[in-house]
Formats: C-alpha cells, structure tokens, sequence
C-alpha cells in the first residue's frame, strides 16, 4: 500500500510539473504575440502623424503647456491598441516543437486577411487554442498595462526579448529541470 502512495505522489508531481509547462509555454506565447501584434500596429501609423498632449488650460502668461508627440507611440494611441489587440489571438494556431516538444503560437491568418504563406502543416487551429490564448494575452494586459504602456511609448530593440524575458528565463529553467 506504500508503494501506491509514492506513485500517486510521484504522478501528481509530474502532472502538476505538466500543467506548469503547458500555462508556461501558453503564457509565453501569448506575451510574443502580443509584441508582435503591438510593434505591427505602430508601425502601421504615420510617423508623422503628431497628438497634442499637456495641459489645454491657459497660464498666467498667456500660454499654454502643450506638446506635440508621435501617436504611434502616445499613451492614447496605445491604450486604444491594448483595448482590443487580444482580439488577434485567433489568428494564432499552436504548433509542437519537435525536438523541444513546447507549443509555440504562431500566425496563421496574414495581415490583409487573407492565409498566412506559412505552412500549417502540424498547426492545430480551433476555438480552443485561440480561445485560451485571447484569455491569457487579457490577463497580461489586464496585469501590465501601465508597464506595457511605459515601455512602448518610447522606441527600443528587442522589445519581444525584454518583455518576455521571463517566459525564456522560467521555460529554460523548467526545461533544464526535467
């Protein structure tokens, strides 16, 4: 009877260990969507393409203390953005990584609508998948918007490396792990 107490434990603790990697590798994906989709979105935008932002109250002077800044990055233009940018996850399918055996989410639907030139053998695409991954990119959002706002609004490299730098550091520990 012992015996079936250390499989349960063991089994349970693979299971948990599992389930962990699933949410990890899904959380993951959507994190790199979400990038993806976020720098396409302000590259669409006309750089200059200007919004006034500041205080439209009158000084003492005369004058007032407003500033033109680029709308691709403004805070306004942003928040409309991560608003309904979720709404792309189902144009994401899930496909196995065969040597890692990790799901990765890749785009499965081009930009104009139409289907991507990927080819999508070995790429599930259901309600299911995309399903999960707009709940997962929600609850990034919901939880980081101030920060994915901040870091957006000004230009920098590597943003999807920086942002999901964690999902890496944790998926390679985990990985390392087992």
């Amino acid at each position: 009877m012992k015996g079936w107490g250390w499989l349960a434990l063991l089994l349970g603790a693979l299971l948990g260990t599992a389930w962990a990697r699933r949410s990890q590798d899904l959380h993951c994906g959507a994190c790199r969507a979400l990038v993806d989709e976020l720098e396409w979105e302000i590259a669409q935008v006309d750089p200059k393409k200007t919004i006034q932002m500041g205080s439209f109250r009158i000084n003492p002077d005369g004058s007032q203390s407003v500033v033109e800044v680029p709308y691709a990055r403004s805070e306004a233009h942003l928040t409309e953005l991560l608003e309904e940018i979720c709404d792309r996850m189902k144009e994401y399918g899930e496909q196995i990584d065969p040597s890692t055996h990790r799901k990765n989410y890749v785009r499965v639907v081009g930009r104009n609508g139409e289907s991507s030139e990927l080819d999508l053998q070995g790429i599930r695409i259901d309600s299911d998948i995309s399903g999960t991954l707009k709940f997962a990119c929600e609850s990034i959002v919901e939880e980081y918007e101030d920060e994915l706002i901040e870091f957006f609004s000004r230009e920098a490299d590597n943003v999807k490396d920086k942002l999901c730098n964690l999902c890496d550091h944790a998926l390679h520990i985990s990985h390392d792990e087992l």
